[in-house]
């Protein structure tokens, strides 16, 4: 007799392999639309890295001894967020050299000559970690001495010791009670910048919005790997290390499930019309998890005011273009981008990357785009630190 063929064999075993490889993708994405998965994930609040940090003891994080001031706000609904305000340098050291001896706190007094003699920062960061997380730590340290700025560096609800669970407008409610805590102090509206990187981006274009509706005017904002909008970020985006969302986002259809069965929106696009200051964004084109096309987006949302319509609507939308109507297109896109280039400027600086600016009625727009620093680490990047400085008068510029 001939031995049994094990052709069916394989074939049964690779069926039964991508049927329970596509049960077990479909709980997967089943859990991720649970509303404390979906949370949890995101927002990654629960990694408290470092582990059990110590907030009372800045120094032991790399900050000099008696420059930090470990605080706690309350929010309009009754949430405590833990925060630091680190001193500039130079004022720390005028301090250090005139008083007696180091002090562990700062005393209030303190705090309102510094915001009174420097600028102000207000830092919202992005998913994970804690305000003590390692590159969170080098970006006060250069922001105070580089560009000679205290820096409020704030914990969201739900984050390192502030208490309560983090939302879309929980993190909004933060943020504002950040900026009133620093103009209570006695800072002018004009001398605090506003700086979000990666989900912090977001706080800090929504905060931007909400000061422009109210008439304030802040220093500026700065972004630091913006995104344009969640829904179109979770199409790429690396969910737990891996894009395991993007079989899904490849169709129409997959992008709509995901838009519809996301909690928040945190739509970047949307706000950052509303800025009524100059605007910064930076972002590297080697971030694997936030494309540098975000970025991008988020400029030609600022710029199109500036530029003449498309003017152009199809005779028959949905059909072909006639000849005629492609040549009425070409022609329109063609002076939109002429009027583009006369509109911005842009400069490639040597082994860093390329920065475009232009004017608007409310100051300039400036796009870094650096060709390093990953994600986490743009921010850190002195030729980034350099532009926030020479636009937003920080630092050497001042």
């Amino acid at each position: 007799m001939p031995p049994p063929s094990t052709g069916l064999g394989f074939y049964a075993r690779a069926q039964n392999f991508f049927f329970y490889l596509g049960v077990v993708y479909a709980v997967l994405i089943a859990l991720l639309a649970t509303p404390p998965v979906q949370r949890f994930v995101f927002y990654g609040h629960k990694f408290r890295w470092p582990l059990f940090a110590n907030y009372d003891l800045p120094e032991a994080y790399g900050l000099a001894p008696g420059k930090t001031l470990n605080l706690h706000l309350n929010t309009p609904d009754n949430v405590t967020l833990g925060a630091w305000f680190v001193l500039s340098d130079p004022y720390y050291q005028r301090h250090r050299s005139s008083a007696a001896e180091v002090s562990p706190t700062l005393p209030s007094s303190a705090i309102r000559d510094a915001v009174r003699s420097n600028p102000t920062i207000l830092f919202l960061h992005g998913t994970g970690g804690t305000r003590a997380l390692p590159t969170r730590m080098q970006f006060y340290s250069q922001a105070t001495s580089r560009l000679q700025a205290n820096v409020l560096a704030l914990d969201y609800r739900g984050f390192g010791d502030s208490t309560g669970v983090p939302t879309e407008e929980g993190l909004g409610i933060d943020a504002y009670t950040a900026w009133k805590w620093i103009i209570e102090q006695g800072a002018r509206e004009e001398d605090v910048l506003v700086v979000g990187h990666s989900l912090g981006t977001n706080v800090a274009t929504r905060l931007g919005k909400q000061l422009a509706l109210e008439g304030v005017k802040p220093r500026g904002v700065a972004l630091l790997a913006p995104f344009s909008e969640l829904a179109v970020l979770l199409e790429t985006y690396p969910v737990l290390r891996m894009p395991i969302l993007q079989p899904i986002t490849n169709f129409h259809m997959g992008r709509r499930l995901i838009k519809a069965l996301t909690l928040e929106r945190y739509d970047t696009l949307s706000d950052i019309e509303h800025l009524n200051v100059p605007v910064l964004l930076a972002h590297a084109t080697d971030d694997p998890q936030i494309k540098h096309t975000h970025s991008k987006t988020l400029l030609d949302k600022l710029m199109d005011p500036y530029l003449p319509k498309l003017g152009f609507m199809p005779s028959n939308p949905g059909a072909p273009l006639t000849e005629a109507e492609f040549e009425t297109y070409k022609e329109s896109l063609r002076k939109r981008n002429d009027a583009r280039a006369l509109l911005v400027k842009q400069a490639e600086i040597p082994n860093f990357g390329v920065v475009e600016e232009f004017e608007t009625n409310y100051g300039k727009v400036v796009y870094v785009e650096a060709m390093w620093g990953g994600h986490d680490v743009v921010g850190l990047q002195e030729g980034v630190q350099d532009q926030i400085a020479k636009m937003f008068s920080l630092g050497s510029y001042s």
